[in-house]
């Protein structure tokens, strides 16, 4: 791993724990060593730890009694609870922002599609990662939305496990070309104004990350069995 320049230090190193995590350079389960990561990161344990917490608070991290600190596994039946609430929360946060969501919105987005499409593990099939918040698809539509209560939700809680669980379905052989098809139907739904058009691409998007996910698992489970 690269070492890290200051920025705000704990912010910096936050970041690059995440991305680790959700690119899936620390495997779910793999226990973290504190000693190792502050060298890899030429850091002291101070930030590190911070940074640690702060992850734990965001579910991507959990601390086991007499074991430590570990990157969250992930488990076919916590997929299709968490994937089956976000096919219900982000198909409703589509329909609302399909309402809501303004040309200059739209343009945004359609300009974020074309610089995922541009990144290189997207054009050689190996992923879709994207950056958290404002650089996120689902997000942005989150937000277009309007609605609080939903966007605290989707947001909130829910949201570094959903983009964990998105990403390692996008390892999948063409899924992250299709992903990428996927939010342009997606976006063209809202971009025509159409509720209903810009649930069902949403919904479409969802259970096929679902079924890509689950078969991921699958292939993992069985390699490593």
């Amino acid at each position: 791993m690269p070492k890290i320049e200051a920025k705000s230090l704990v912010d910096a190193v936050t970041e690059r724990l995440e991305a680790a995590i959700i690119g899936g350079e620390l495997a779910p389960g793999e226990r973290l060593r504190e000693q190792v990561l502050a060298a890899d990161f030429g850091i002291s344990r101070g930030p590190l730890r911070e940074a640690i917490r702060r992850l734990e608070g965001r579910r991507l991290l959990e601390r086991k009694a007499n074991i430590g600190v570990s990157v969250v596994e992930l488990s076919p039946g916590r997929l299709s609870e968490l994937l089956s609430v976000r096919e219900a929360l982000e198909g409703m946060a589509c329909r609302l922002a399909a309402e809501r969501i303004s040309p200059v919105e739209i343009e945004e987005l359609r300009a974020m599609l074309g610089d995922h499409a541009s990144h290189q593990e997207v054009l050689s099939g190996e992923g879709y990662y994207q950056q958290s918040g404002d650089f996120d698809f689902h997000f942005r539509i989150a937000k277009a939305s309007q609605n609080d209560y939903l966007i605290s939700m989707i947001s909130g809680d829910l949201y570094d496990l959903l983009r964990l669980y998105r990403y390692k379905s996008s390892t999948m052989s063409g899924r992250a070309t299709a992903a990428l098809a996927e939010h342009h139907a997606i976006l063209d739904a809202l971009a025509s104004g159409d509720p209903d058009a810009s649930e069902a691409a949403m919904r479409t998007h969802i259970r096929n990350a679902r079924l890509h996910a689950q078969l991921a698992m699958e292939k993992a489970e069985a390699a490593a069995g």
